[in-house]
């Protein structure tokens, strides 16, 4: 559930200590973007081109970039994981190469559809754990809350004691309260949004 994200992408590049605390992301030319993906067209095609936009972001520098998830109603779930430690040369490669491919599959590699109920469920469980096991900070995240696919909602500068993920309240905490925060990252990997 915490972690340090740091994200480049085709259309957009996110750099942030922990999680930003609203869900919007520096693009390359500096304008903040709104990181959620609306619904649109479900159908095969879409699902067709957003392989090959996937396709084209593996084969211009960064391999492991996996397919995005297309959900019945129309939202993409990305792996903007895998593009966290791309290069700045890379990234500007990947969007030279891939950027037709990308408009026709209408999404943004770094950007996330919002996140679904039973995730959101989840997350607001592990807040509840964390506060009552000594971090009094941690909110309960929305639909809106940012988060990373297969690593969960994080935690923000401001919700942690000042000895950050060190503190011995914070690794406690995250001990008593390990199996919330494990289901919480389950139902972020890409398998579990795209049954959502």
């Amino acid at each position: 559930m915490l972690g340090t994200l740091s994200a480049g992408g085709v259309l957009g590049t996110l750099t942030a200590c922990g999680h930003p605390a609203s869900p919007t992301v520096p693009s390359l030319s500096g304008a903040p973007r709104q990181s959620g993906t609306g619904g649109g067209d479900a159908g095969p095609a879409r699902k067709d081109k957003l392989h090959a936009a996937a396709d084209c972001i593996r084969q211009h520098g960064i391999p492991t970039y996996q397919d995005p998830v297309l959900t019945s109603d129309g939202h993409v779930y990305t792996d903007a994981r895998s593009l966290q430690d791309a290069s700045e040369a890379t990234l500007k490669a990947v969007e030279t190469a891939c950027a037709a491919q990308i408009s026709a599959a209408q999404f943004q590699p770094d950007a996330q559809a919002p996140a679904p109920a039973a995730m959101v469920q989840a997350g607001v469980k592990a807040a509840q754990c964390l506060r009552a096991n000594g971090l009094p900070n941690v909110k309960d995240p929305t639909s809106t809350t940012f988060f990373t696919p297969g690593h969960g909602f994080g935690l923000t500068q401001d919700e942690l004691p000042a000895g950050g993920k060190q503190d011995p309240v914070v690794q406690r905490a995250f001990a008593a309260c390990r199996s919330l925060l494990n289901e919480a990252t389950r139902l972020s990997t890409l398998e579990s949004l795209g049954h959502a």
